[in-house]
């Protein structure tokens, strides 16, 4: 059977499914929408497995090609689909179509090859498609791949064209909270998050210096709205870690008075001089794809302090950053 020949074998399975809504009305389960897309297989003389794995992909394995079905009961042909590393993927299947039931709306069967389908990743604990049966422009062609090639790469090599087109579609101010670029580097974030006033003080210390240099904005006026916005995402998305209060991290008294009681002075700058030590392990050990996200570039380590200070300087008002913090910028 060549691609020609089972793509006629889809349309016909796809012509009397639609007029089996036009008899008998829409269908009422993914369930039973599936078992009679096997049916009518069935019927059309091919040999069909009615128990496969429940998360094998495709749905449906015919040598060569696959099917994988959807369905919905809402009025949209957009679906989540399978997992991009496709684990449970049947090496045998080489094409793959896509056989999507609407029943929201007016009640419609429609097929498509599956790569021209796939239209988004969405990351939740586990990457996935998504398929849109009108899109214009295939997730692949976004990426500047194809499907084949995507399939047969690597988990790590996967990530890496997921990373590059989710930072495309980032708006101003949102961050990516998924940014392992190797095993060893694999986070994740606890099922319970942690509140930031519940820690133990060499652990808020930590978190602040690791914030503060990845943030450098936060020496901006104190009016400056978004000055934290950067911080306290970090702390949460990266960390598992929500601090209520911003100005807990850095301008509060508790931590701007910690060595020296005395009232006065600039308290952000005498926070951060309190936690340099920190922020000089923090800006060693980061990964650097944490600093291409928050930075826009990968800086090496030892010019990590250096571009701090050029940035905060930038951002500050009324005081210079780079004239009263790390005078010593030298690494032990």
């Amino acid at each position: 059977m060549n691609i020609d020949e089972f793509e006629a074998i889809v349309s016909e399975v796809v012509e009397r499914l639609n007029q089996t809504i036009r008899i008998s009305g829409k269908f009422t389960s993914s369930k039973q929408f599936e078992d009679e897309v096997r049916n009518v297989l069935a019927s059309m003389g091919l040999t069909i497995n009615y128990e496969p794995h429940p998360h094998v992909f495709p749905d449906i394995a015919l040598g060569e090609f696959g099917i994988e079905v959807k369905f919905t009961t809402n009025d949209t042909w957009r679906s989540i689909a399978n997992s991009i590393f496709e684990g449970m993927r049947d090496l045998s299947v080489e094409h793959i179509y896509l056989i999507f039931g609407k029943m929201g709306g007016e009640a419609e069967v429609r097929w498509g090859k599956y790569d021209d389908c796939v239209i988004h990743v969405r990351t939740s604990h586990v990457p996935r498609f998504e398929v849109e049966m009108t899109a214009e422009e295939s997730l692949f062609e976004q990426m500047g791949t194809t499907y084949e090639l995507f399939s047969k790469a690597s988990d790590e090599q996967k990530m890496t064209y997921v990373r590059a087109y989710a930072r495309k579609r980032l708006k101003p101010g949102e961050r990516l909270w998924w940014l392992e670029e190797k095993e060893e580097q694999e986070h994740s974030l606890p099922l319970q998050v942690r509140i930031y006033m519940n820690l133990a003080q060499n652990e808020k210390r930590q978190l602040r210096a690791e914030a503060a240099i990845l943030c450098p904005q936060i020496v901006k006026p104190s009016r400056a709205k978004d000055k934290y916005s950067d911080a306290v995402s970090y702390m949460l998305t990266y960390r598992g870690v929500l601090c209520p209060q911003a100005r807990d991290l850095f301008s509060a008294g508790s931590v701007a008075l910690r060595k020296d009681g005395s009232r006065g002075g600039n308290y952000l700058q005498r926070a951060l001089a309190d936690i340099e030590s920190e922020m000089r392990i923090a800006a060693a050990t980061l990964e650097y794809s944490l600093f291409e996200e928050y930075w826009g570039r990968i800086v090496p380590i030892e010019e990590r302090i250096s571009m701090w200070l050029a940035m905060a300087d930038n951002y500050a008002r009324g005081w210079i950053p780079s004239e009263v913090l790390f005078l010593d910028k030298v690494y032990d």
